[in-house]
């Protein structure tokens, strides 16, 4: 199984298929890079180079008890497309995984980095706070906590079959196989890991980050987004973006890059050939 070790000893699992130009993809909360299912086979079948990996505490990487936070999640990236030696890279990040590609590409440089794109991402805050009064208020994500602690596969069944993929909306054809996919990557992840990151996701400001960020971003978010809302996250993050292009969509859910792979793989495709 190809592992990378961080400074810190944890073991970063990673897929890397294919030849030709490096994309990345760094997956959502509480999820593992199965998530890029649809993503990965589509643009290695277009030539490129596919690379993912397990966020630390998440999929098959190492459950450690520490370092759920931002910039270990962009260090641990970092480390991961060291080891590789990527060059002229695109990294693609959705959810969680848009503010690790935010905070990588600030906290390391674009030097390696060409492209990026963040789908239905977590920037540039998503608390409610003075400065920030379309978050969401804290007690929501408290919450979460709360839910998680007392029973995490009930919890993640409910976000699962309700709001994650818009499965709550009149008229939505809920997919069992989908559901049940999105629930074994979550369990297969520690406890520990996922109530941490938590409040890495909802309390990390990305304000500074976003300004740092020289190479073009395309931005992705859906209006009908229940998880990461839409008022708060991609418009802003694309006007404080140096180089960003926001595109929106309507009715797509918050798991778009599954329920809308098609559309949502398409759109990565122009940007990326653009």
């Amino acid at each position: 199984m190809p592992v990378i070790s961080t400074k810190d000893k944890v073991d970063i699992f990673y897929k890397d298929w294919g030849k030709g130009q490096p994309i990345v993809f760094s997956h959502g909360w509480p999820l593992s890079s199965d998530d890029w299912d649809a993503q990965m086979l589509f643009f290695l079948n277009h030539g490129y180079r596919v690379i993912a990996h397990d966020r630390r505490g998440h999929g098959r990487s190492s459950q450690v008890g520490d370092g759920h936070d931002m910039d270990h999640y962009a260090d641990d990236l970092a480390a991961v497309t060291t080891h590789l030696d990527l060059e002229e890279a695109i990294h693609i990040g959705h959810s969680t995984g848009g503010g690790e590609v935010v905070r990588y590409l600030a906290r390391h440089g674009g030097g390696r980095v060409t492209k990026a794109a963040i789908l239905c991402a977590v920037p540039p805050l998503m608390v409610k706070t003075p400065a920030n009064p379309n978050g969401l208020p804290k007690e929501v994500f408290d919450g979460f906590q709360t839910a998680l602690a007392a029973n995490r596969s009930e919890f993640y069944r409910d976000v699962a079959s309700g709001p994650f993929y818009g499965y709550n909306r009149p008229g939505a054809k809920p997919s069992e196989a989908v559901i049940d996919n999105w629930c074994r990557q979550g369990m297969t992840g520690g406890a520990k890991a996922h109530y941490d990151g938590i409040v890495a996701f909802s309390q990390t400001d990305f304000t500074e980050d976003l300004k740092k960020i020289n190479v073009p971003v395309l931005v992705m978010h859906s209006e009908d987004d229940q998880i990461v809302p839409y008022v708060a996250s991609g418009p802003l993050s694309a006007k404080l973006l140096k180089n960003g292009t926001l595109k929106t969509y309507k009715g797509f859910p918050h798991g778009m890059p599954t329920t809308e792979a098609a559309t949502i793989n398409a759109d990565l495709l122009a940007f990326i050939k653009g």
